[in-house]
């Protein structure tokens, strides 16, 4: 018999690859859209779209008649200005739509979570599952709303629904739409709008891997647990060598001191958003980079199977896609 899985967040960057995988792999699919979302993702695909809001009152009655559920959907934002949009999208969200599961007789639910749930390391170090910064140190709203988003999830299976968790690192390929603050960075690097870089590192995976991650947790996850889906700790220097080594572009070789973004970062956020401009530079993401954000996604590749694609192919397919969409 069909599956039939309803997600959320299906136009996205990892809801775009998951609905095509979902496809493939022989689900019948319905996805909640917003009335103002972008539909190019979702372009020529077999789907059902449904109109709707994470909020919504009758968000069960669009569930109802599908057997999974994967809530993908998050706002995403790392100004100080978002803070009200994140609770309530990333929060407030994830409750009504597993309380939505709950009534529609949903039968398991993957929740995407973030590793900015989990938070960072000391200096550098390679975290699991098992660490969780206090909440207090988790720099932003985006991460602390992302952090009280996972403890709906956790509370909803401690309660008896099946819900597995997911936590993706850094994604990277194609269908980054918006995009990502990892799409921008091989952006600006296309367009030689990097000429210096700051001392950081995160870790990397292929966006389909992501999406496999997901529906592997749906065939073999622990309900409750939460499965980290990463691959590749880099240096921010070592992923611009590799974006060279693929376009043949030159690497910036330059290191710029934090406290110059940092400042540029607060005049912007403070002062000239309260003139009315947009700021170009996210305070918060600037303090982010402080800290290397690496990870070991072991627990996922042996209790899941989450494959392991090479970096590389999957920064050549997000250079591929980015130029033969336009952005570049």
């Amino acid at each position: 018999m069909t599956i039939k899985a309803f997600i959320t967040g299906g136009t996205g960057f990892v809801g775009a690859n998951l609905v095509r995988l979902l496809l493939q792999e022989g689900y019948q699919v319905r996805a909640l859209v917003r009335s103002q979302s972008c539909l190019d993702n979702l372009q020529g695909l077999n789907i059902e779209k449904v109109e709707g809001d994470l909020n919504a009152p009758n968000l069960a009655e669009k569930m109802r008649g599908t057997q999974v559920l994967f809530h993908v959907a998050a706002h995403y934002s790392l100004y100080q200005g978002d803070r009200q949009q994140l609770y309530q999208s990333n929060v407030l969200g994830t409750r009504s739509v597993l309380k939505a599961a709950r009534q529609a007789g949903i039968e398991r639910t993957v929740y995407t979570s973030s590793v900015a749930a989990i938070g960072v390391g000391k200096s550098g170090q390679i975290i699991n599952e098992s660490h969780q910064s206090p909440v207090d140190q988790l720099v932003g709203h985006y991460k602390k709303s992302k952090y009280w988003a996972e403890q709906e999830a956790q509370k909803a299976a401690q309660n008896g629904q099946d819900i597995v968790i997911v936590n993706p690192s850094t994604p990277v390929g194609p269908w980054d739409i918006k995009p990502t603050p990892t799409g921008e960075i091989i952006l600006r690097f296309l367009r030689r709008q990097m000429p210096a870089y700051v001392e950081t590192g995160l870790n990397l995976i292929d966006v389909r891997d992501v999406a496999w991650g997901h529906l592997l947790a749906l065939e073999k996850g622990k309900s409750g647990d939460r499965y980290i889906l990463g691959h590749q700790n880099l240096s921010l220097k070592a992923l611009l060598e590799e974006l060279a080594s693929i376009t043949g572009l030159n690497a910036p070789q330059r290191t710029i001191p934090l406290w110059l973004p940092l400042t540029i970062a607060w005049i912007e956020e403070s002062l000239l958003a309260s003139l009315g401009r947009s700021p170009s530079l996210a305070l918060d993401g600037v303090r982010m980079s402080q800290s290397p954000m690496y990870y070991d996604g072991t627990k996922a590749v042996k209790e899941l199977g989450l494959p392991q694609s090479p970096i590389k192919q999957a920064l050549q397919d997000a250079v591929t896609w980015f130029v033969n969409h336009g952005y570049s």
